[in-house]
């Protein structure tokens, strides 16, 4: 057997609502920075020992848009649409990993049932794993997925999720990630780069020193899993800013 019908290939689905954070969707580029694919183009830069182990990687972009249409994300930025979720080459047992980035948490989230459920039926097999990254939370919530489990979400809103979602443990004050089983949720944004670098590491399907070398290339996957700062000490930073924006416009009232 060649090496190239060894090697293993991750296959990765992108659930992009519209309006989702574009932040939040980068993260699987940190992903996607340990595949093969990547590495190649890196020429001999990547050591020949550590591209034979990386593993091929496909990744889908799936909506509730059809095929072709594109996926408006923040920052006016827009991602083709490669799947419905309704396609069989996204069912259950079709994908390894399901991305679920965040979108406006003001959506009406009744309104995307069959999405929830197609997500819900991926969650049901642990050979799947789900990776939700801030308000994505939201989603995976509805989905019904997070009952008896432990989960994060953004930091300002683990009292809203705590009234919305019943039975589960949220550590999202405290943890910028975590695992529970074959979900993984992390807080805000770019705290999507730390839960992909936890997953590269410890999810055993990235081997140890090609989610290394992606860590490295992508400087992502130094910072700790427990915030640095405690709740009220992130509070009270908000609460600076909030009289310092009062004061700027007190300042521009007395100019004018």
């Amino acid at each position: 057997m060649t090496a190239v019908e060894s090697r293993k290939t991750l296959r990765v689905g992108v659930f992009a609502l519209p309006d989702t954070q574009l932040l939040d969707l980068a993260c699987v580029d940190v992903l996607a920075s340990m595949s093969y694919e990547y590495f190649s183009l890196l020429g001999e830069f990547i050591p020949a020992s550590i591209l034979a182990l990386a593993p091929s990687m496909q990744i889908s972009y799936i909506s509730t848009l059809q095929p072709g249409s594109f996926i408006p994300l923040t920052a006016q930025v827009k991602v083709p649409c490669t799947h419905h979720f309704s396609d069989p080459a996204v069912a259950p047992g079709q994908l390894d990993v399901i991305l679920v980035p965040g979108p406006d948490p003001a959506l009406d989230f009744s309104a995307f049932k069959d999405a929830t459920s197609w997500l819900a039926a991926h969650a049901a097999r642990p050979e799947t794993d789900i990776l939700s990254i801030c308000t994505g939370i939201l989603i995976v919530g509805e989905a019904g997925i997070l009952k008896g489990k432990k989960a994060c979400g953004p930091r300002g809103m683990q009292d809203e999720l705590t009234k919305r979602f019943e039975g589960v443990k949220w550590v999202g004050e405290e943890l910028r990630w975590v695992r529970d089983g074959n979900v993984w949720s992390s807080g805000g944004i770019t705290n999507g780069n730390d839960l992909v670098g936890a997953y590269a590491r410890l999810s055993g399907r990235i081997p140890g020193p090609v989610a290394e070398t992606g860590l490295i290339l992508t400087d992502t996957g130094d910072r700790p899993q427990r915030y640095e700062t405690g709740k009220m000490v992130w509070m009270l930073g908000i609460v600076w800013q909030t009289l310092k924006a009062a004061v700027m416009g007190l300042g521009k009232k007395k100019a004018a």
